[in-house]
């Protein structure tokens, strides 16, 4: 499947068929496929929380409102960021280009982010939201589908996992095989009412 066919073709699902299993090496993929996914300064300071052990499916759906396919889905996504990742070895973002782009960049990235807690979950969620689309088109171009979530309890969730500190969690990405189609898309907006030409008015 081509990217266009992807976009135009991913939906959110919410029935999985519980008895099918991603292979490790598919999950890899879809990881990998993910990491390929841009951010600020090339932090990487998305971290993908890759779950598959049914107990802590089970874990998290009591923490996401009990809602099916988070423990019926081959692969949920805990989407999640380091918040200090600016402040981690960044030269290590840019070892291997060229010199005179490592003199420039490496020390613009502390100074940019630091004391700015604001800025620093701005851009955690920037990068999260980038490598969840990521993830749900190179899910469907597998021949899978997902569901991007908010609806849980990011605190709960977080213990379920072992989140660091530092971390913050986005949303929750689930990922199978659909047993049901999803709803004919419900309402979508004209072009007219979403894209400003140049400038608004």
């Amino acid at each position: 499947m081509d990217a266009l066919e992807a976009i135009k073709t991913r939906r959110a699902v919410k029935h999985y068929d519980p008895e099918y299993v991603m292979p490790a090496e598919q999950v890899d993929e879809l990881m990998g496929l993910a990491m390929l996914s841009p951010t600020s300064f090339n932090m990487q300071n998305w971290r993908f929380v890759a779950v598959t052990d049914p107990e802590v499916k089970r874990a998290i759906r009591a923490a996401a409102w009990d809602q099916a396919h988070v423990g019926e889905c081959s692969l949920l996504v805990v989407m999640a960021a380091d918040l200090k990742a600016f402040d981690h070895e960044p030269e290590r973002y840019w070892r291997n280009a060229p010199k005179a782009a490592q003199d420039i960049l490496v020390p613009m990235i502390k100074p940019f982010y630091a004391d700015k807690p604001e800025l620093q979950r701005d851009e955690a969620m920037r990068s999260i939201g980038i490598a969840g689309q990521t993830i749900m088109l190179a899910a469907k171009a597998m021949g899978l589908d997902s569901c991007p979530m908010i609806g849980f309890d990011p605190a709960r969730v977080g213990e379920i996992v072992n989140l660091p500190a530092d971390h913050v969690i986005g949303m929750l990405i689930t990922v199978g095989k659909a047993t049901q189609p999803a709803w004919d898309r419900p309402g979508q907006l004209g072009m007219e009412q979403v894209v400003v030409r140049d400038k608004f008015d």
